[in-house]
């Protein structure tokens, strides 16, 4: 059975490059139409030299070279971009530092779903799927499969990190609570947005509270479940057995 990491990585790979292909027309359209500026990055390539074969041990389980350098080249070539617009260079120790950790927090993750969630139902895991098709702008499972077909990945393989997906989102629902925000939150939000509007001296005009709320409580409600996870990824990692050899 493959790892877990091997799966999620494959699945934020593949999902990756549908939204790409999904976007390519959009970005062919819109290219060129800031004021006839054309912006060309030229980016450096990222640093693979002198990674380790194990790059972390999480409870046993192993972080390759193959799946950090998958998940560095991602996370360096957005950082990459930020950077080179903002005149700046990346600091790929500390990149290739955070990436690591990201990797072991996740792990972590799958690890403390699979063991407090026996099961999934099959109503989730097809909800799930789902959501999949849709953000991918597809209409069908049978497009979606046979998508991640073409990309090396076979049905029994996507089903089982969806079911993990499911799982974990269930983890981070358990460990949240009830987040859903209050009007009273979302009102604050607002006025916090728009004092920073004054502050930078913006003249954009901020849109009515209630035409925004439901986006601001959307927001609020995504901020208090990184909070509950980054709560217990912490926690799990200091009662866990993790070496990094980076």
């Amino acid at each position: 059975m493959k790892k877990s990491w091997i799966l999620m990585l494959s699945f934020m790979i593949t999902i990756f490059a549908l939204a790409a292909c999904g976007n390519e027309d959009e970005t062919d359209e819109g290219a060129g139409e800031n004021d006839g500026e054309e912006v060309n990055l030229d980016l450096p390539d990222p640093d693979l030299e002198g990674i380790p074969d194990i790059v972390a041990e999480i409870n046993g389980e192993e972080i390759t070279k193959e799946e950090f350098e998958t998940m560095y080249e991602q996370q360096f070539q957005q950082a990459a971009m930020q950077a080179q617009l903002a005149g700046q260079e990346v600091d790929q120790d500390e990149l290739k530092e955070q990436t690591a950790e990201g990797m072991v927090g996740q792990e972590l993750l799958i690890q403390e779903a699979n063991d407090r969630i026996s099961d999934v139902s099959e109503e989730d895991v097809n909800k799930a799927v789902d959501e999949v098709v849709e953000q991918n702008g597809m209409e069908t499972k049978e497009e979606l499969l046979q998508a991640f077909e073409e990309q090396g990945m076979e049905e029994k393989e996507l089903m089982s990190l969806i079911e993990t997906e499911v799982k974990i989102d269930q983890l981070i629902a358990e460990e949240s609570g009830d987040i859903e925000p209050t009007d009273q939150e979302a009102e604050e939000a607002y006025d916090r947005m728009k004092a920073e509007q004054e502050e930078m001296g913006s003249e954009e005009e901020l849109p009515d509270f209630d035409e925004i709320k439901s986006d601001l409580k959307e927001q609020l409600k995504q901020q208090k479940e990184a909070e509950a996870v980054q709560t217990l990824v912490e926690k799990l990692r200091k009662d866990a057995d993790v070496t990094i050899h980076l």
